[in-house]
């Protein structure tokens, strides 16, 4: 179906208002999203940009809804790129193309996983599965290593067994929850190393990441149970 004119017109508006703020998320940051401000650098009277956004909050969402989509098309084309037999090598590619996708877009990375915005609650509805994206690619590479608990699992208390037990059917996965425990383990330890060097936590510390994430990655690989890339 061909565009009109006012539905192109439409288009365009949308595309250089989410472009103006994802600048404005680098210079002032999620909390100083500012309606009135891109109004201004687009021409528009202040009033008008509501036609396009009607509230802040739905332009936050937005620019999660997108940015956790970008962060998810690029990890997923990294892993994709790997022999699906080789579980280590699949490992490493995810925990690279997170960083690296992190460190082209720290502002989108501090809105996602940075402090939260003041009085805006993310609307799990538009956000949770996009959000997912990642986590869930790392399931399935722990369900596809068909990992099982080992005498090497710390014993676990029954609350929390039958909490983490609990998520499985949701997660569409078998994997036990001592397993679980490893994924949440490797998923935070991943996240937390790149929020530590976006954040200038690692100042004086550490000045090679990318050799010190691969290091990273490779102690985490051995505590998930994955075989090293050949």
């Amino acid at each position: 179906m061909t565009e009109t004119p006012r539905q192109r017109q439409h288009r365009q508006t949308m595309v250089d208002i989410l472009r103006i703020a994802h600048q404005q998320l680098g210079t002032e940051g999620s909390a100083g999203l500012s309606l009135r401000a891109i109004a201004r650098e687009l021409g528009l009277v202040s009033s008008a940009i509501y036609r396009y956004v009607p509230s802040r909050d739905e332009l936050l969402t937005v620019l999660i809804e997108e940015s956790y989509n970008s962060l998810g098309d690029a990890v997923e084309a990294a892993e994709s790129r790997c022999r699906r037999v080789d579980l280590g090598r699949r490992w490493l590619a995810i925990g690279r193309a997170v960083r690296i996708w992190a460190v082209a877009n720290p502002a989108e990375w501090a809105l996602l996983y940075g402090s939260p915005v003041p009085g805006y609650q993310a609307p799990p509805e538009r956000t949770t599965a996009a959000g997912s994206r990642v986590p869930l690619l790392l399931l399935g590479l722990l369900a596809d290593a068909k990992l099982e608990p080992t005498a090497d699992d710390p014993p676990m208390t029954g609350a929390l067994h039958h909490e983490l037990d609990r998520l499985r059917p949701g997660l569409s996965s078998e994997l036990e929850p001592e397993v679980l425990a490893r994924g949440l383990l490797a998923f935070s330890s991943l996240w937390g190393l790149v929020s530590l060097e976006l954040f200038g936590q690692l100042t004086n510390t550490v000045t090679q990441f990318a050799s010190h994430l691969d290091h990273q990655l490779a102690r985490l690989g051995a505590v998930l149970g994955l075989p090293e890339p050949a």
